[in-house]
């Protein structure tokens, strides 16, 4: 594997952890006095870890 794609899947994997912990944890984060849902940090895990898996898939194709 190319190392800016080893760069790139561990960047996009620890977004999703920081993204999965935040959805167990419950963090709460406001960004300019606008509370961020929750929920919202599922769906950053989602898109994260599947960006992160996709890359990783195509670097052993």
């Amino acid at each position: 594997m190319k190392p800016f794609t080893t760069v790139a899947v561990v960047f996009l994997a620890l977004i999703a952890v920081v993204h999965l912990l935040r959805l167990f944890a419950g963090w709460e984060i406001t960004v300019v006095g606008f509370v961020i849902p929750v929920w919202w940090s599922a769906l950053g895990f989602l898109i994260a870890g599947g960006l992160a898996l996709m890359v990783w898939r195509e670097a052993h194709t």
